[in-house]
């Protein structure tokens, strides 16, 4: 099943809020015919597009092809939460990986985020940027947790600015019964992901990277230049940036083992005027400690966007607002009176280690994905990294690439009903509170 129009009209965008309030670029030309760039750039979202923008701004001659519209994938429709640090906690990566490489992943991160801000700030992209993510815990063990890890980054990493919150205090932030208690960072931050998507683009056709909308990757054929075939033309090139994630399809056997594509969902309800104020008393974001974890924010115009609901197969549900109210009531039952306007899906990609996986899968081919969930930071931060491996500078991404990221037990066939599997099982111990 190829992602890219399983569940999506080609050449647009999905029917979300973010489309609906976003100005839209006009459309790139697709591909026509035979082109040589020093890098060719496979898919137009997050990392392809700062890939692409950081390409160029050195010097590089760069072609970017995206199959659909820039943005169309997780980068246009997702939460729009800035997390800090890695998908993983610190104390998780210390035992995983030791303390100094712990700690460089930190940096890592911290510089994906201030990267972020200033990319915001140079290009001047109006995305909205927000501070204020709230962590909302559902069990008084998972509050303590919480409490000990903002402890521990202060403590180890210097990092200041997570706030404790007790019941009491996470209930006057967030207007729901369900939370026991948790956290809000306010280094993190929220935007709208298509918007700051759409200004990456902006950028880097600005600074001279040949972007291509409507163009098909078919293959690409290795060799001391690889070719990056397409429906309508072919581009040679002295590097290849693989940047498609969880649409990446068969153009690669051994990033495909490990990065694997799983479905999401939002919703949007009516503007809520003055009962915004019971879902969220400040302009924060938050995200809670299910294992299908419920995110939601509030929009300019006082609607509030909740993701949640999971997903067993490929193909989206027929019924997303169905899909999504289940979970949004659990957490606001008060909102079962209020009209969803809108609904959409987006596949993003995960790894079995929750960390990035960035990778040279053939001479002369760069890739980057597996974000898990974390990658509005992270995908620019690889995009940067991806552009200097290409242009020799390496140290960032070896860094990464270090990383472990075995692939799928069962590969291509049995990976989507192993995870199916795994879902259930936590959706049930979400359910019965274990």
């Amino acid at each position: 099943m190829n992602l890219l129009f399983a569940n999506d009209r080609r050449g647009a965008w999905p029917a979300s809020w973010y489309a609906e309030v976003t100005p839209p670029l006009d459309p790139f030309p697709p591909l026509q015919g035979d082109m040589r760039a020093d890098i060719c750039v496979v898919g137009g979202g997050y990392t392809g597009l700062s890939a692409a923008l950081h390409a160029a701004e050195a010097g590089a001659d760069v072609v970017l092809v995206e199959a659909h519209r820039m943005g169309f994938g997780a980068s246009g429709r997702n939460g729009g939460q800035v997390g800090s640090g890695q998908r993983l906690h610190q104390d998780a990566l210390e035992r995983m990986l030791g303390d100094a490489a712990a700690t460089r992943l930190w940096h890592l991160a911290e510089d994906a985020r201030a990267l972020v801000a200033d990319l915001i700030a140079r290009h001047a992209i109006d995305c909205d940027y927000r501070p204020g993510v709230a962590y909302a815990e559902w069990t008084a063990r998972g509050v303590a947790d919480a409490h000990g890890y903002a402890e521990k980054l202060r403590r180890d990493y210097g990092y200041d600015l997570v706030e404790p919150l007790t019941r009491d205090e996470m209930r006057a932030l967030v207007g729901s019964p369900a939370y026991r208690g948790g956290v809000i960072d306010w280094g993190a931050g929220h935007l709208n992901p298509l918007a700051y998507a759409l200004g990456l683009a902006r950028a880097a056709a600005a600074a001279g990277a040949h972007l291509h909308e409507g163009t098909l990757v078919q293959r690409i054929e290795p060799g001391t230049r690889p070719v990056v075939v397409t429906e309508s033309g072919r581009v040679t090139a002295d590097r290849v940036i693989l940047a498609a994630n969880g649409y990446l399809g068969g153009l690669d056997r051994h990033v495909a083992a490990r990065v694997m594509p799983i479905n999401n969902f939002i919703v949007a309800t009516e503007p809520l005027g003055e009962r915004a104020a019971s879902v969220l008393a400040r302009d924060i974001a938050v995200a809670d400690s299910r294992f299908v974890v419920n995110y939601f924010r509030l929009t300019p115009d006082r609607r509030l966007l909740f993701g949640g609901g999971e997903s067993y197969g490929y193909r989206f549900p027929q019924d997303i607002r169905a899909k999504v109210r289940k979970p949004m009531l659990e957490v606001f039952p008060h909102l079962a009176d209020v009209n969803l306007t809108h609904a959409w899906g987006g596949t993003l990609a995960i790894t079995r280690t929750r960390l990035p996986h960035l990778a040279a899968p053939a001479p002369g081919i760069l890739s980057a994905g597996g974000y898990s969930g974390h990658g509005v930071a992270l995908a620019t931060l690889a995009g940067r990294l991806l552009a200097e491996a290409a242009q020799g500078r390496s140290e960032g991404f070896d860094t990464l690439a270090r990383l472990p990221c075995p692939p799928f037990p069962g590969g291509a066939a049995l990976r989507s009903p192993l995870l199916a599997l795994a879902m259930a099982w936590f959706g049930l111990r979400d359910r019965l509170g274990i």
